[in-house]
């Protein structure tokens, strides 16, 4: 079986004149090289095809492959992390990971809490600022967090983020607004504890591999999981696997969520406790890191004694299933 990695190389884009923040969900060559080598282990055949304008000129050549292996988060526009699958439902190429639906629905954060809200399932209050005159809007108590309503690895995140007035927020938002042009969230702060949740597979068929607190150190920006804690994680984070009643309300809670949002073969969903020690979903990665070493979603599985080819097979077994 042939497989296809679609995937955004980092350093090409660094070398087009993009930022290091602007190409922070982007991939280096060894999470790359971590999956093609695991795919090859399992006894695939792969072949590297990179991102989405390198996807459209191999098919407009007529390559074509038994499967894609999907990992491209894109560079432009609300829609960036579904335009691969979109192109490859167009060619009827099966793909790993969630649909073009589910992609462009879960990078909005707002749409997706909405989604959740009307679940009946646990997440804070929150608004939308589009503009600056949509910040005098915001009618929540605080404190507040207030971050990019479509971005990942904790870009537009850092210790300004929490507000606990009126001006603290202007202020935020006034210099989150012109950098994160789609939007930003404000929602209620979560004092709590944070949660990632790692889960495999799809539908009734997905389960969670493990509950993994993230407690940062007095070297760590505070409140919340930065750009600069996710970047310089060594020294600034600590990761403990937990198995108790909490984390038992925690995976189920994500479980509920992932399920409900029709997410497919592996991610994670981030939680917090509120001052009640309830927890809250934040949000969801249908489209998880990958990186062997340095990812949340492989650091789950080593430290509940999955290996980075286990989990891999686990998820080509779940998007394998669906077209067989």
């Amino acid at each position: 079986m042939v497989i296809g990695l679609t995937y955004d190389l980092r350093s090409e884009y660094l070398k087009e004149g993009f930022s290091e923040e602007e190409t922070a969900e982007f991939d280096k060559e060894e999470t790359i090289a971590g999956i093609e080598g695991a795919l090859r282990e399992l006894g695939y055949i792969t072949d590297r095809i990179g991102h989405a304008r390198q996807l459209i000129a191999r098919l407009d050549r007529g390559d074509r492959w038994d499967l894609v292996f999907n990992i491209c988060e894109g560079m432009y526009g609300i829609g960036r992390e579904a335009q691969v699958p979109a192109i490859l439902d167009v060619f009827n190429i099966p793909y790993t990971f969630s649909d073009p639906m589910v992609l462009a629905l879960t990078l909005h954060k707002g749409m997706t809490k909405r989604v959740i809200r009307d679940a009946g399932l646990a997440t804070p209050d929150f608004a939308l600022v589009a503009e600056e005159a949509d910040i005098s809007q915001v009618d929540l108590p605080y404190p507040l967090f207030v971050k990019p309503f479509a971005e990942g690895t904790g870009k537009g995140i850092d210790s300004m983020s929490k507000v606990n007035n009126p001006a603290e927020l202007n202020n935020s938002c006034r210099i989150l607004l012109p950098k994160y042009k789609l939007g930003l969230i404000v929602e209620t702060f979560l004092p709590g504890r944070e949660f990632t949740i790692a889960i495999a597979g799809t539908g009734e068929a997905a389960r969670s591999l493990g509950t993994m607190e993230v407690m940062f150190t007095e070297n760590a920006e505070a409140h919340g999981y930065s750009y600069l804690n996710k970047e310089d994680y060594v020294g600034r984070v600590t990761y403990r696997i937990v198995d108790d009643e909490i984390a038992n309300r925690c995976s189920h809670l994500a479980l509920a969520a992932w399920r409900t949002l029709n997410c497919r073969d592996a991610g994670r969903v981030d939680i917090r406790l509120d001052a009640n020690g309830d927890p809250g979903f934040i949000e969801v990665n249908p489209l998880a890191g990958l990186n062997p070493i340095h990812s949340d979603l492989p650091i789950i599985c080593t430290l509940q004694g999955i290996d980075f080819t286990g989990l891999i097979s686990m998820i080509m077994q779940s998007a394998l299933s669906r077209i067989r």
